[in-house]
């Protein structure tokens, strides 16, 4: 069997994602490699089609228990014989795996590398000789990796300590090249290939938000039932906030290290099998959880570096649907951090705790600066960040900054953050008079703004370096501040960091945005969800939401059709495929739809179809432009047989009349998105014409070859209709 038939039968896909076949060239040729790729971003595949491809067994290193149950049973799933070797197997499931091994009937064997050395498990493995050993979260190795596990060290004498090689292969979503070098050392690899993919997810939408209240700005944040994780960085902060939510009324559990095996155990297995939909958790939580359908990741608190925080955000939107990852940032989170830092004599870590600081308050595209952080060149405009969706400005605060430093002089002592805002606010209280800090000329100089404002701008003068943090929590000036307060550094601020009161926008997510008929998408998860009961397993493993959107917006009528969905293959719809496609024909008999003729539009040739605008005006912000035509060309369609993609639903809403405006409401997307993905539609050759209909003045402006006096969204419009 070649690889590309594998890849469609046991897992259904048509292609891969780059560079997964040239990974798995390179494993299938016994070279050991090393691959980083985002977290989800399809790891796991790469050393599983090669295990299925040997003809004998491959090991699979794991850190975690939950990792290995969740690969295996997604394995077995896809009648792939996998199992794994753990502390959750008795005596008797123990030995049995032991003896299928010894028989030859397991393609994939995960453990845990602290079993490696066991003088029985190295006298079996010389028996069956491994083809391929697989390290999973091979930054665990490295002790400059952001988890470092001693036990991962052992790899490299159990490699040794075989008989026969195998080839290996290592795998990790972040590795800066400090990391990948020594992930090379320590597990020995020979001249391996190294393979370094783009960082970039595209479809999480990046926010950084600081509100005067965490929990309500997270309580209107929170998607109606979508999976959810909350990251605290604390056990207490994890407590605290999981009971408030179930107070609160939502289904709610709570993970960290404080708490029983069981326990644990059974929030994770509530999560994953949808009985709960938010995870409150500690960074405890996540490592190798295979869950596609999380549509929002929060983090409560600012995590300690770049490295953890990129790794717990890609557990969002693993099934490629539009999904969140949202940053609650606060001024104590700053004052805590440079707190460590000036006591840590980890360089290293102080070096990725003032990264993640600049993150935190970075005043351009946080995408840029993610990926620029691990080393890829990438455009200064993402278009999907809070910054570059318009939900902050800059704004010069200098003055202010030096107002505090000047305060901070004149009080003399290195007093703490509570009390210098006071002091700069003008308050009335008894330390202030008692130390006589009402008689200072910076005495009230920042009274227009609130007690909290103030504290914000004084975290940012902790963040830029002007200010330090001692032992006590006491500030004091730093060499730095000095070219602050002569004005040869200006201090740049969000704006919106700067607003006492909690006026935050917010993009609710969900899956079903990107579906054509959402009740019938919601039959197919309700048919899942019974399924998956019925089999004891997470519903995504049944198949992900994107495969459930494919059958919605493709309409399968058979079983031919329905294998072209993505993520089904013949193993699938073998299985489940009839019950799907049942559901499917119904709907189409109950809602009386023409589908046949709408199916043999998608795939044959065609003339153009022209959908005319009647009464709706289309115009962006603006009664400037309108649409009158729009001419789609399905002939295009045909270049996509297994997988309509997703920004053609736009092209498809603009075609059925929407305009911007219902589009953007429709796919809970902004205007500024919408014109992305129609812009993405027109390379694509699927819209062919957008003919528009200009107000005078529009007309007069764009004769006069004077652009700027448009609404920059009207003029994009414009511009994707010549």
């Amino acid at each position: 069997m070649q690889i590309h038939q594998a890849l469609s039968h046991y897992f259904g896909y048509s292609s891969f994602r780059k560079p997964q076949e040239e990974i798995i060239q390179a494993i299938l040729h016994k070279k050991d490699t090393l691959a980083i790729l985002p977290t989800g971003g399809g790891k796991s595949l790469c050393y599983q089609l090669p295990a299925i491809l040997f003809p004998g067994l491959t090991i699979v290193i794991s850190p975690l228990i939950s990792l290995m149950k969740d690969q295996v049973d997604s394995l077995r799933a896809q009648q792939i014989p996998a199992a794994y070797l753990n502390s959750s197997l008795d005596s008797h499931d123990y030995q049995e795996i032991l003896t299928a091994v010894h028989q030859k009937q397991v393609k994939l064997l995960y453990v845990a590398p602290e079993r490696l050395l066991q003088p029985g498990f190295i006298a079996l493995m010389n028996q069956v000789q491994p083809q391929q050993v697989a390290i999973d979260e091979a930054h665990c190795v490295s002790q400059w990796g952001h988890d470092f596990r001693p036990s991962y060290r052992q790899i490299r004498d159990f490699v040794q300590a075989l008989d026969h090689r195998p080839s290996l292969s290592a795998f990790t979503a972040t590795a800066s090249e400090l990391v990948r070098q020594d992930i090379c050392q320590q597990l020995d690899l020979k001249d391996p290939e190294i393979f370094i993919s783009s960082f970039d997810r595209p479809n999480i939408q990046l926010s950084i938000q600081e509100p005067a209240d965490k929990f309500t700005a997270l309580k209107d944040l929170l998607p109606s039932k979508e999976a959810c994780i909350i990251y605290c960085s604390s056990r207490k902060g994890v407590d605290q906030l999981g009971m408030a939510l179930q107070k609160a009324g939502y289904q709610a559990a709570c993970y960290h290290a404080g708490l029983s095996h069981q326990e644990r155990q059974k929030a994770q297995d509530d999560f994953l099998f949808d009985r709960i939909q938010i995870m409150v958790a500690t960074n405890a939580f996540g490592m190798g959880i295979d869950k596609s359908d999380v549509r929002l990741v929060v983090h409560y608190n600012m995590p300690k570096d770049i490295e953890n925080y990129y790794q717990e955000i890609g557990r969002a939107g693993r099934d490629g649907l539009a999904s969140q990852a949202v940053l609650f940032f606060a001024s104590r989170d700053i004052l805590t951090a440079k707190y460590f830092i000036e006591e840590s004599q980890d360089q290293y870590a102080k070096d990725r705790l003032e990264a993640m600081i600049r993150y935190a308050r970075h005043s351009g595209c946080l995408r840029q600066y993610l990926l620029s952080y691990f080393g890829q060149t990438v455009p200064d405009h993402c278009g999907n960040c809070s910054y570059c969706l318009g939900e902050f400005k800059v704004r010069d605060m200098t003055r202010e900054g030096q107002m505090i430093l000047s305060c901070l002089i004149r009080m003399k002592a290195p007093y703490g953050m509570t009390l210098l805002a006071e002091v700069l606010k003008g308050s009335q209280n008894q330390k202030i008079r008692k130390h006589h800090f009402d008689q200072l000329s910076t005495y009230g100089l920042l009274k227009d703004l609130s007690l909290t404002t103030i504290k914000h701008l004084i975290s940012q003068v902790i963040a830029s370096n002007y200010l330090l943090v001692n032992r006590h929590h006491g500030l004091e000036i730093s060499p730095k501040a000095l070219r602050l307060l002569q004005g040869k550094d200006r201090l740049a601020i969000r704006e919106n960091l700067m607003v006492a009161s909690n006026r935050l926008r917010y993009n609710h997510t969900s899956s079903q945005d990107a579906v054509l008929y959402p009740d019938l998408y919601q039959l197919l998860k309700d048919l899942r969800l019974k399924l998956a009961q019925e089999e004891n397993l997470p519903a995504y493993i049944i198949f992900n939401n994107a495969s459930l959107v494919d059958m919605t917006n493709q309409l399968p009528l058979n079983d031919q059709e329905f294998q072209r969905i993505n993520g089904v293959g013949p193993v699938k719809a073998d299985k489940y495929g009839q019950a799907f496609l049942d559901i499917i024909q119904t709907y189409y008999q109950d809602k009386g739809l023409s589908l046949d003729q709408r199916q043999a539009n998608l795939l044959k040739n065609q003339a153009p179809i022209t959908h005319y605008y009647q009464n709706e005006q289309a115009s962006v912000n603006t009664d400037s432009v309108s649409i009158q035509k729009v001419v789609l060309n399905p002939m295009i369609l045909e270049d996509y047989p297994d997988r309509m993609p997703s920004y053609f639903l736009c092209g498809q809403l603009l075609g059925q009349g929407l305009s911007i405006q219902a589009i953007a409401h429709k796919r809970h997307l902004r205007p500024e998105q919408v014109l992305q993905q129609l812009e993405r539609c027109k390379q694509a050759g699927y819209l062919q014409e957008l003919h528009l209909k200009l107000s005078p003045q529009a007309q007069q402006t764009l004769k006069n070859g004077d652009s700027s006096q448009l609404d920059a969204l009207d003029l994009r419009l414009i511009q994707l209709s010549q």
